[in-house]
């Protein structure tokens, strides 16, 4: 009996508990909120997915404790995605000229507030897969299933967004520097 009892403490040791999960939700909640905010670019549906992603990461299947973090990441993606419903066929939010004044509050590097302001200023599934594949490291073929397209599309979505931020970089490097202009 005592086997079997130490076979099963150590089976359920390998697994995250709600309590893991609450300590990466409260411990690591500002990233999160970055992640769901940049993937939502609205403050409300940034925290819905958040919350959501706990209460999803509590109820769901067992995951390894080493893979809790990732697994938290990945339940806020998927209620973003639930969201927003980014498709690479149409356009569901032309905003190529906004400005996003909550990204600055959001940034601890004051380096990173211009690439978070040109990140949010890219169509949803162009920035999804910018978030995904290149900040998460989500695979070419985790992107597509999770986002329900093909491998093609999401290299050709990642190829436009990185352009697109490329241009954007551009841009706004010749409006705050005048002297640029006057080169070229």
């Amino acid at each position: 009996m005592t086997k079997a009892l130490s076979l099963q403490k150590r089976e359920t040791d390998l697994y995250a508990t709600h309590e893991d999960f609450h300590s990466i939700f409260n411990e690591g909640l500002t990233d999160l909120y970055k992640l769901s905010f940049l993937l939502t670019r609205d403050p409300e549906k940034a925290e819905r997915c958040l919350v959501t992603g706990l209460e999803d990461c509590l109820t769901g299947n067992r995951v390894f404790r080493e893979w809790a973090c990732s697994w938290a990441k990945r339940a806020i993606i998927q209620n973003a995605i639930r969201e927003l419903k980014p498709r690479s066929n149409h356009s569901n939010s032309p905003i190529s000229g906004a400005t996003f004044p909550d990204a600055k509050q959001l940034s601890t590097d004051p380096g990173l507030d211009f690439e978070m302001d040109a990140v949010l200023r890219l169509e949803d599934f162009e920035r999804f897969l910018l978030i995904m594949s290149v900040l998460e490291h989500y695979s070419e073929h985790d992107c597509a299933l999770l986002l329900g397209c093909s491998s093609r599309e999401t290299r050709e979505g990642r190829a436009r967004a990185l352009q697109e931020l490329t241009d954007l970089s551009r841009r706004d490097l010749l409006q705050d520097q005048p002297f640029l202009q006057e080169t070229k």
